[in-house]
């Protein structure tokens, strides 16, 4: 058995590193069972197996990272945190939760978890990256906050946010109103993540401008888009034929971001995907990368991950041979 006292600097309030009721203690010591931990002061005494104790001084130590950027350090962390560390290969939770995307009215967006934060870095890295994954996993959410980073930053002059209308056939002139009122009920999820990165008020006055454009994808046919920032969403319901479209526009000094989830193709009369055939296509191509998001990574509710694999378990056993499925 080890005994093993971990410090606390003065720095980090110990509420802060423990949560309200000692709710983020509990959940690192049930991550632990092996292991006693009492906490006395700033010191926290663990006793137990040697490999188990050095990990959750491993977590911990991880856990003061995080606060010391300037987080609050809630259960879902902790959780978030363990599952960084069993992983193989393992990541450090100090990074990847401690890394700031963009700011806006004392909110700051992050990556969550591990996965995300290499999405984020492939995007950094590479001028057309493909976030692929189910519903609430963040990819396109973060592909904005990384367009409105890239803003700020002046490294590009405008943001282009884009979706394929596929309910309507982007055929849009046998729909009520004006053509903004025709088109807001698919492009209304970007404008309601934009509400999160940029003050409200400024954002009729960019979009006024130009600065920021969001446009149905038929919109993006015939131009190229220079300087700019480009994010084309729900991208499983682009056509082969589309997905060339949108690529091929991309110009000088611009990056494109390209995010769906191949489990949700809405495309009329079967038609093929562009998203779902394009790494065929493109892979090993140079510049452009390929992201890979799962239940894992859904940062909503957390009963969302768990829907998503079970609808996963439910498919894989309907394309499993009924030989195997039986035994």
């Amino acid at each position: 058995m080890e005994r093993l006292l971990i410090t606390v600097p003065p720095a980090i309030p110990m509420v802060s590193l423990v949560g309200a009721n000692d709710a983020n203690m509990l959940a690192i010591e049930a991550a632990f069972p092996s292991v006693n931990a009492t906490v006395r002061g700033n010191e926290i005494t663990l006793r137990g197996p040697h490999i188990d104790c050095l990990a959750m001084e491993k977590l911990i130590t991880e856990m003061m990272v995080v606060i010391r950027s300037g987080q609050n350090l809630n259960v879902d962390a902790v959780l978030r945190s363990i599952a960084m560390l069993e992983a193989q290969p393992a990541h450090n939770p100090g990074e990847v939760l401690s890394l700031n995307i963009v700011s806006n009215r004392g909110k700051t967006i992050r990556p969550k978890t591990a996965n995300q934060k290499l999405y984020v870095d492939a995007i950094e890295e590479n001028t057309i990256t493909f976030g692929i994954g189910p519903a609430g996993t963040g990819k396109t959410y973060l592909a904005m906050a990384k367009a409105v980073a890239a803003l700020q930053a002046k490294k590009v002059n405008r943001i282009i946010l884009s979706r394929p209308a596929v309910e309507a056939g982007e055929k849009l002139g046998f729909l009520p109103g004006t053509l903004n009122e025709k088109i807001d009920p698919y492009l209304r999820p970007l404008f309601d993540a934009l509400h999160d990165m940029i003050d409200v008020e400024a954002i009729p006055r960019l979009m006024q401008t130009g600065v920021i454009e969001v446009a149905p994808l038929a919109f993006m046919r015939g131009r190229t888009l220079n300087d700019a920032f480009i994010v084309l969403d729900e991208a499983q319901n682009t056509t082969p034929e589309q997905m060339k479209m949108f690529l091929t526009r991309l110009g000088f000094g611009s990056k494109m971001v390209i995010t769906g989830d191949i489990t949700q193709n809405d495309l009329p009369n079967g038609q093929r995907s562009g998203l779902g055939i394009i790494r065929d296509i493109l892979d090993g191509v140079d510049d452009i990368a390929f992201l890979e998001l799962t239940a894992d990574d859904v940062v909503r509710h957390r009963l969302i991950g768990d829907i998503v694999k079970a609808y996963d378990k439910y498919d894989a056993a309907k394309t499993m041979p009924h030989s195997i499925r039986k035994s």
